[in-house]
Parts: C-alpha cells; sequence; structure tokens
C-alpha cells in the first residue's frame, strides 16, 4: 500500500506548563528580514539574475524594509557579484542593513567578508544544521561534534570582523532545522555561539530560530520559542528571530505565534515564495497586523507594483486566491456576499472604522477599486446585479426589480457557463427594459387637473403617431385607462418607482413599473428628462409587449 499513514510518527509536544503566549496579543510590528533575495531565489528553477535581483532590491527597500538578506556569496560567483555591485555602487540605502549567509565554514566566511567589505552596515549570517536527522544521519557526529562546529564558525566570524573595522556589523546565528532539535540541546549549542561573541558586552547579536522544515503546529513552535526565550544566556540581549517555511501550510500563524512568544524579528519573502511550499509570507502577515490597526511598518499600498516586480522577478505566478494579493481576494460572485457587502458600502461614511461585511480590509488600501469587488456569474443573487448597475451605470433598481432582473442575469450566466460582465449585464437590461418597443416611444403629453382628477392627452409613435385620452387620479392611472379602451386590456400597475439621476446622463429621471395586464406581468424601465415623461414611457413600454405578444400568439394561431 503505497499511501500508508502508519510510516509517521506525531510530533512530540513540548511539556510545558508555565505558557504565557495563548494570552498575549501582538501590539506592534516585528523587525522584519526580506530573504527573498538569497532563500526565495534559491528556490527557483531559474535562478535571478542581476537585473531582476537589482529591480527586486529596489523594491524592497521602497516599501520600507530595513534589513535584507541580499544572498549568499560564498556558494555563488553571481551572488557575490550583486553584493559587491551594490557596495561599490553604494545602492543601499544608510538605514538599510545587508544580510549575507555563510556555513559555519573557514573558507566560507572569510569569502563572505569579502563580499561584504566596504558595507556600512551588515549582518553576517552563520549557520550549522543541529536536528538529530542530521546528526545522526548526515554528519555521523555526536552533540559535541555539532557543538563545536557552531562555536569555531562563532570564532571566525567574530575575528574576521575585527579585520573590517568600517564596518557596523551585526551576528547572527541559526541552528538549523531548529524544530527537528531537542530544546536542551538548541539551548547549548546557542549559549556555546554567544559566549563567543558576548551580546553583554556590546556586540549586536540575532538568533534566529529557523523552521527549515514546520514539523508541527504552530502552537508547537511558540512553545519553543518561549522556552528558549526563557532558558538561554543573555536573552535581554538578543534580538530573537523566526524563520518559518510553510511545509503544513501555517508559516504565517507559526510566525504569528512566535511574536507572541517572545520573538522580536520575522525572516520572510513577499507572497511567501520559497523552497517547497514557500517561506512565511510577509504580505499576508504585514497585512494581517494593518487589518488589526497596527502600523505594519512597510508599505504595502501598491500592491499591483509588488505583484508585477515579484512575478517579473521570480516567474512565478500570483495565485489569483492568495491573502490579499490575489486577483480575486475581495471578489465576491456569492449572491448573499454581495447583497451584504452592497448594503455595507451604501451605509459607510468617510472617516467610519471599517466594518463591511466579508471585506476583512477596504481594497483600496491595497490599490484596488471597489470594481473589482462585486463581480457575475450563475451563483450570484439580485445584490451583486443591483450593485454593478449602480457602481458603473448610475443607475438604481427597486427591489423588485433586482429580483426579477438577478433571474434574467442568472438564465444568462447559466447558459454562458461563466462569469458575465458589467457591459453584458447593461445590454441584458436595456434589452429587456429599457429598451423602447417600435412605434410606442413618448413624443408628447397633456395633463389638465379636473374635478374627477387628472385628464392626460398622450401622444407616442414613431412617424405615424397614435393619440390616446384617457382619465384618473394621477397621470399614470389616466394613460392606463386609455390604453384599456384602446388595446381591450385590463391593466392593474402593481408596483412603480421612480429615481433622479445622477450627473453624466443625458436623462434626469428613470422610472420602473410592474403591470398585471390581462393577469399577465409585464415589467418595463424608461430613461426621460422628468419622472412623469418616464412613468408614462415605461407603461407604454409594458403595454406594447402585451400587444406584441398578443400579436405573435395570433398569428401563430392563425
Amino acid at each position: 500500500m503505497a499511501f500508508d499513514h502508519r510510516k509517521y510518527r506525531p510530533f512530540t509536544p513540548i511539556r510545558k506548563t508555565d505558557r504565557r503566549w495563548p494570552d498575549r496579543v501582538i501590539e506592534r510590528a516585528p523587525t522584519w528580514c526580506a530573504v527573498d533575495l538569497r532563500d526565495g531565489n534559491q528556490a527557483l528553477v531559474k535562478p535571478m539574475n542581476i537585473h531582476q535581483k537589482q529591480r527586486l532590491f529596489d523594491l524592497l527597500v521602497k516599501l520600507g524594509f530595513k534589513q535584507i538578506e541580499i544572498g549568499f556569496p560564498s556558494a555563488s560567483q553571481p551572488d557575490f557579484d550583486f553584493c559587491r555591485k551594490l557596495i561599490e555602487e553604494d545602492r543601499v540605502p544608510e538605514d538599510v542593513q545587508i544580510q549575507a549567509l555563510t556555513q559555519a565554514r573557514p573558507e566560507l566566511i572569510a569569502r563572505t567578508y569579502e563580499a561584504l567589505k566596504g558595507a556600512r552596515k551588515a549582518i553576517v549570517h552563520v549557520y550549522n544544521s543541529t536536528s538529530t536527522v542530521q546528526r545522526e544521519q548526515v554528519f555521523n557526529l555526536d552533540r559535541a561534534g555539532i557543538c563545536d562546529i557552531a562555536r569555531k564558525g562563532a570564532e571566525m566570524v567574530r575575528d574576521h570582523a575585527r579585520d573590517y573595522p568600517d564596518t557596523d556589523w551585526t551576528f547572527q546565528y541559526s541552528p538549523e532545522s531548529f524544530t527537528g532539535t531537542e530544546l536542551d540541546f538548541a539551548k547549548e549549542v546557542v549559549d556555546a555561539v554567544t559566549d563567543v561573541w558576548r551580546p553583554d558586552q556590546g556586540q549586536k547579536v540575532i538568533l534566529n530560530l529557523p523552521a527549515t522544515v514546520e514539523m508541527a503546529s504552530p502552537n508547537v513552535f511558540a512553545d519553543q520559542i518561549e522556552w528558549i526565550c526563557d532558558n538561554i544566556n543573555y536573552r535581554e540581549h538578543l534580538s530573537i528571530s523566526v524563520h518559518t517555511h510553510n511545509d503544513r501550510g501555517c508559516g504565517v500563524a507559526a510566525a504569528e505565534l512566535a511574536v507572541m512568544a517572545g520573538a522580536d524579528r520575522v525572516e520572510g519573502t513577499l507572497l511567501g515564495n520559497g523552497e517547497r511550499t514557500g517561506n512565511m509570507d510577509l504580505v499576508t502577515m504585514a497585512m494581517n497586523l494593518y487589518s488589526q490597526g497596527i502600523d505594519p511598518e512597510v508599505d504595502l499600498s501598491g500592491m499591483a507594483e509588488i505583484i508585477e516586480t515579484v512575478e517579473a522577478c521570480t516567474e512565478i505566478s500570483t495565485h489569483p486566491r492568495h491573502a490579499y494579493a490575489g486577483e480575486l481576494v475581495f471578489t465576491a460572485f456569492s449572491g448573499s456576499h454581495q447583497d451584504a457587502i452592497r448594503k455595507c458600502l451604501s451605509r459607510r461614511k468617510d472617516g467610519d472604522v471599517w466594518n463591511v461585511a466579508y471585506l476583512p480590509i477596504d481594497p483600496r488600501d491595497l490599490g484596488r477599486r471597489y470594481e473589482e469587488v462585486v463581480r457575475i456569474n450563475s451563483q450570484s443573487g439580485k445584490g451583486g446585479v443591483a450593485h454593478v448597475l449602480e457602481r458603473d451605470y448610475d443607475i438604481s433598481l427597486p427591489r423588485w426589480l433586482q429580483i426579477e432582473f438577478a433571474r434574467v442575469v442568472q438564465k444568462e450566466a447559466e447558459g454562458e457557463g461563466g462569469e458575465i460582465d458589467s457591459f453584458s449585464i447593461h445590454k441584458l437590461f436595456d434589452r429587456d427594459y429599457l429598451q423602447v418597443p417600435k412605434g410606442w416611444r413618448l413624443r408628447t403629453y397633456d395633463l389638465h387637473r379636473t374635478d374627477a382628477g387628472v385628464q392626460a392627452r398622450i401622444e407616442f409613435g414613431n412617424g405615424t403617431s397614435s393619440v390616446l385620452n384617457g382619465q384618473g387620479q394621477g397621470a399614470l392611472e389616466a394613460l392606463a385607462e386609455a390604453l384599456e379602451k384602446r388595446y381591450g386590456v385590463k391593466i392593474v400597475i402593481e408596483a412603480y418607482d421612480e429615481f433622479a439621476l445622477g450627473e453624466g446622463t443625458s436623462a434626469n429621471a428613470m422610472a420602473c413599473i410592474r403591470a398585471q395586464i390581462d393577469g399577465e406581468l409585464y415589467s418595463a424601465a424608461a430613461l426621460a428628462e422628468d419622472t412623469t415623461s418616464a412613468n408614462l414611457q415605461a407603461l407604454l413600454s409594458a403595454v406594447a409587449r402585451k400587444v406584441e405578444a398578443a400579436a405573435v400568439d395570433t398569428a401563430a394561431v392563425g
């Protein structure tokens, strides 16, 4: 049997009775470090060239990232060359620290310092693997052997820094595969490194704890972080960093819980590019904070530029459902969702706290438009259809017509089998409601108030005019009486609504009418310069549809 769960063992949870992180909330953004140019680049089928790296670096600077891992210069000539380019061409702003990764090996550490020579301030990020599986199956070393690698690496990082006194150095250590390392041993290795660097004596040190492979649920990772923060030496002098991956789909959650557990810093990539299922997504976590009223300290308002740049540099497309960034993440096709969004937006005033159903943030904050929020397919309802007509054509429909027209749109969408755009929706509305049947266009009307109500003289037609005279309590009732006499039908007006139109249209009013004509329902709408003309034209159009339908039936019988 190929699919056999019995080959796996559950991750052993941390025995911790004093956990405090579940009661904490994040109140400020952590320090961010963007690792797109190293970790993200190593995960690409086709690594970035110098031009692409420069473009992505410039974007990260523009967004406000102050720590950027630019590569692994000791392992790759392109990474070395890019590092030198940034420094020699003075491409690094004064408030930005560049970071370079190296294994804890003498020749690689020396090469890293060569690459960083002349930098104003830089982070040397040294690592070695500490996990049980790596110790036993990859390096064939015991704990003491692994700890010795880490200690010697720390000594070399310290000693080489003395050769470049003009650079403001920060040292960073990662026990690679931290999540697969026994906590007591992780502490032993970390303490060995910090005993060499002595952050208590002024050396800036970052302790980075990577979930190189995500092995357990985020709460377990938070327990590991809190335990380390509680037990390592020099905690008050260290910046605790996390670097989560997304093997279980929980990279962002793990990073957020780690910050609750005491982490000060988070490494990740824009849109989550990285090995296997990807790195922690900086966009998602930063926007999660933003949605809670916390300043993320990076500016993600130009989401279109971010997506365009990342896609161009990585040659990886953004999923349409990617949190905050995807094309469809603020889009509602469901009828009930559309109706709720429309109602909330109609009530909202500028300056109000954001509280809109189904939209956790205002799409405009990311440069998106409300036009992208509601889109119509066969799953959509009256609210969505009405929203599209209001948004794009300034046409407001009464509730009864929203329901009726939504069925028309749904039938069309079902026939097409996909999304139906705004232009097509308006075309359907024009065809089924606004279009005036030939020979039935209102030309003039004359109304006179009498003791019996309103006397109306209506002239309509195209080319050859017809004149109707009728009496009623109002213009519509008078026209209905005249039409009943002329065409031998019984007309009962069930509903009518009239609306003033905004600027930007030649018509000033729209009217919608639903009438029962000889027991059958007919609806129509009309645009005109005034509400009376619109009402009269709408009734003429509704009756015209009945008369024409009857003529077709008579011809068929004949």
